[in-house]
């Protein structure tokens, strides 16, 4: 009986998605990583299998009910078990109120709440049979606090924190471990470097998040004791104003 366990990453991206599931991997879990185009998964892949580690890539939406429900019975079917499910799409847009229209407020509320649903539920289902698992919902700094010019983000990361709280209180108790992180910095990815060079020059300072420990505080969250299981987590450089 194979005794292969798989890691679950939802917006596997070329930074912090990327970098957990390769952390992940290297402690022998399989990675399962999903984009909506699985060919730009390809670089990845390939580095998580230079590495040692093995990985599928799923092209997937995760606002798509049918889309979840496929995949993980797929996963669980044919790769390996569920033993953790990191969501981390991130759907950051910034609108004055008055600019947002009906379209961008729906979808980003799908891609970071509803999505988020979805994955939630339906690696629970998986879970609960087994009575152990670890889920980590990825949030921001809007996640708590509303901003000018964030009213979409901000109400659909506000969603997707009480839904890990409501989560963390029903599934704690039957053995699963629920999280949400709150990264409140900037990242180190090309899009920070490209669109905000005097922040990206703070990297030789360590004041924007390395994606490569962000991703070493989740498998942290996951080897947690029942004992002392961490709900919430925040995560930030050392020179950020909060």
């Amino acid at each position: 009986m194979s005794t292969s366990k798989s890691v679950l990453v939802i917006g596997a991206g070329d930074a912090t998605g990327g970098a957990i599931a390769r952390r992940f991997a290297r402690e022998g879990l399989i990675a399962c990583v999903t984009r909506r185009q699985a060919d730009k998964l390809a670089p990845l892949v390939a580095q998580i299998e230079a590495e040692g580690g093995k990985a599928h890539a799923f092209g997937s939406d995760a606002r798509i009910e049918a889309d979840m429900v496929a995949l993980v019975e797929g996963i669980e079917r044919d790769i390996a078990p569920i033993e953790v499910a990191v969501f981390n799409i991130g759907a950051n847009v910034r609108f004055d109120v008055t600019d947002t229209t009906e379209r961008v407020y729906r979808k980003v509320w799908e891609m970071a709440a509803l999505a988020g649903f979805l994955t939630g539920r339906e690696v629970a289902k998986a879970m609960l049979k087994r009575g152990h698992g670890t889920i980590i919902f990825t949030g921001a700094t809007a996640s708590v606090r509303g901003a000018a010019g964030f009213s979409a983000f901000a109400g659909a990361k506000h969603a997707l924190r009480a839904l890990a709280q409501s989560m963390a209180r029903e599934l704690g108790p039957k053995g699963i471990h629920v999280a949400h992180t709150l990264i409140d910095g900037a990242i180190d990815t090309q899009f920070i470097a490209e669109n905000f060079p005097q922040r990206y020059a703070l990297k030789d300072q360590d004041g924007i998040l390395n994606p490569e420990h962000i991703a070493e505080s989740y498998w942290q969250l996951h080897r947690q004791p029942r004992s002392a299981w961490t709900q919430e987590m925040d995560l930030r450089p050392w020179m950020e104003t909060w």
